[in-house]
């Protein structure tokens, strides 16, 4: 009997605490909306690149495209944040048998979502890279060294935070010590 009326005097403060996920919701809404400012941006983009066609240099094409797919990248990074942090920390999103379900939303936690996230960055990192040594006769070494490095770090970044998610998680094929 004590034992529930303990329960009972920690129930409205277990609600509020349990219902103040529901203060992000804003937050990934913002974050559609940030979506849809990248998908504008992709489309103006595309319309230029398409517009100056006949003027480009191979090059130039080149960064064009490689802006766009940095903003693809971007947006594919936005798309893991709003339906995997929703999804985590906000509310379930009942998708199952449904034929678009990611695969990787059956079993996201907030670990893998960090991870994911990570080499999103990496990607997009690589991306900015990539025009950096296209674009190399128009850039100084120390731009070029300090943005290596950058995303060296943003390298050993995911790998650190991948090598402490598997040391934390518990590894199949061991035995437990409760199984003795």
């Amino acid at each position: 009997m004590q034992q529930k009326n303990t329960n009972q005097r920690y129930k409205p403060m277990t609600s509020i605490l349990f219902g103040s996920r529901w203060l992000q919701l804003p937050l990934y809404l913002g974050l559609i909306i940030a979506q849809c400012v990248y998908v504008f941006h992709f489309m103006v983009e595309l319309a230029h690149l398409v517009e100056k066609v006949p003027h480009l240099g191979e090059s130039d094409i080149m960064l064009i495209v490689l802006g766009l797919i940095d903003v693809v990248m971007i947006s594919n990074l936005l798309i893991m944040v709003i339906v995997g942090g929703y999804e985590t920390f906000v509310s379930r999103l009942d998708l199952a048998g449904h034929p678009d379900e990611p695969d990787w939303l059956s079993h996201v936690n907030a670990n893998l979502l960090k991870i994911k996230l990570a080499t999103a960055i990496i990607g997009i990192s690589s991306i900015h890279l990539l025009k950096t040594f296209i674009n190399a006769p128009n850039l100084d070494e120390k731009t070029m060294l300090w943005q290596t490095l950058i995303h060296m770090a943003f390298v050993a970044s995911a790998v650190a935070m991948a090598y402490i998610d598997r040391l934390m998680s518990p590894h199949v094929g061991t035995r437990n010590v409760s199984d003795h």
